[in-house]
């Protein structure tokens, strides 16, 4: 049925290639059915707000982080290749009309919601001068069978499938089971977001319907239907509603009101809520503190969660990011002396205290000199500050075939 399916709709044609979790195949059938009855997708995931909030925060992080071309040195440094075309669409702009910053955020976004970024590389002469990125939904990898060299389907909406090879297609490919294709975090944790929309969903219809009753009448004796109507008619329109919560109710006849109290069952619900956002950070590995859970956070451990997050979270997606950049865009004779990478010092920009303390200690080291430090902050150089600093209290330590340690020796 699956083959049957995908063939009427052009999306594959290989009985060997039908996934369950295909991407596009999800999005014809609305997302991938849970155990819930909820179907999940990363359309539909978005609208959940724990993974809305984790997709921003990994695409806006990476986003926000310059990336440059660099040009190894034969003393073992490096400069900028400012001079290359990739430099230009790596810092400035991806095309004509997609900055670089908003080109990194979509495509890190697609990384994060389908496990695969693609974008089409446009050439003159063999140099790369536009990056445009296509949709992750209808793009399939079909490996060589011979040499395993990945091709690259694109298929369009009227049915059309159009090939291209590893050259001509920018590929971020996150974790997953196939050499080729990164797996989904939504799909592979669908069951996890799914509770959470359902909690989500629970919550919202418990509270649109006025929430759980507040407490209840009791009458001794029996009432009739329309003294039930009018009963609970009149109760209503006084006291239900926010704007007439604190009234005073007067009873009559015997009537008497019981106040009904939280129960363990509605503290249970709360908690799996909580929990369910756990579950979301968890799929990405992002802090908690980051989707606004700060129960754990205190000022000892606020700093070491930042840097947790750029180990563990950030620098596998960026490593990955600077592994494409050089398959895709250099060519081979290149990249022994050219290769990109981002800067992640700019995470710490906000301290601006902590960030001049740690230049004057690197200058006072002679680890940079100043004009390095100014170039950091987007300043230029003066006259002098190429010069590299050195504590006057220290001297190079004696080795084995110097005067001193032969003196020392006798």
């Amino acid at each position: 049925m699956l083959k049957a399916f995908k063939s009427l709709f052009g999306i594959e044609t290989k009985a060997s290639n039908v996934r369950l979790d295909d991407p596009l195949l999800a999005a014809l059938l609305g997302g991938t059915p849970t155990a819930s009855g909820m179907a999940i997708s990363p359309e539909t995931a978005m609208h959940y707000a724990p993974v809305f909030c984790t997709i921003r925060t990994l695409a806006e992080s990476v986003a926000q982080l310059p990336v440059h071309l660099y040009r190894r040195l034969p003393d073992g440094g490096r400069e900028r290749a400012d001079d290359h075309p990739v430099s230009r669409l790596l810092s400035s702009m991806a095309n004509p009309w997609t900055g670089s910053t908003e080109f990194r955020l979509s495509m890190t976004a697609a990384l994060a919601l389908h496990g695969n970024a693609y974008a089409f590389v446009a050439r003159d002469e063999g140099r790369p001068v536009e990056l445009i990125q296509l949709d992750s939904r209808a793009v399939s990898v079909e490996p060589d069978r011979v040499t395993m060299e990945p091709r690259f389907v694109l298929t369009d909406a009227d049915g059309g499938r159009r090939e291209y090879s590893r050259a001509d297609i920018l590929h971020v490919k996150g974790i997953g089971l196939q050499p080729h294709v990164g797996d989904s975090p939504v799909t592979s944790g669908r069951e996890a977001i799914a509770l959470g929309m359902t909690l989500e969903k629970h919550a919202s219809r418990l509270f649109g319907r006025g929430a759980k009753p507040g407490g209840v009448l009791k009458f001794p004796g029996r009432l009739t239907d329309d003294v039930l109507t009018r009963l609970r008619a009149s109760f209503e329109a006084i006291y239900a509603g926010a704007d007439n919560g604190g009234r005073t109710a007067i009873l009559e006849n015997g009537l008497t009101w019981e106040a009904m109290q939280l129960s363990s069952v509605d503290a249970q619900f709360l908690e799996m809520r909580r929990f369910q956002v756990a579950e979301v950070a968890r799929l990405w590995r992002v802090p908690l503190h980051l989707l606004a859970d700060m129960e754990r956070v205190t000022h000892s451990n606020a700093e070491e969660m930042g840097a947790q997050f750029l180990t563990y979270c950030l620098m596998p997606i960026l490593k990955l990011w600077q592994d494409a950049i050089r398959v895709s865009l250099l060519a081979p004779d290149e990249r022994d002396s050219l290769y990109p990478e981002f800067l992640v010092d700019d995470l710490a920009r906000a301290d601006l205290a902590a960030r001049f303390a740690s230049y004057s200690q690197a200058i006072n080291a002679g680890i940079f000199n100043p004009n390095e430090c100014r170039a950091m902050e987007n300043r230029g150089p003066y006259r002098g500050g190429e010069i590299y600093m050195r504590p006057s209290n220290t001297a190079p330590a004696p080795t084995s075939n110097s005067p001193a340690s032969t003196e020392g020796a006798q």
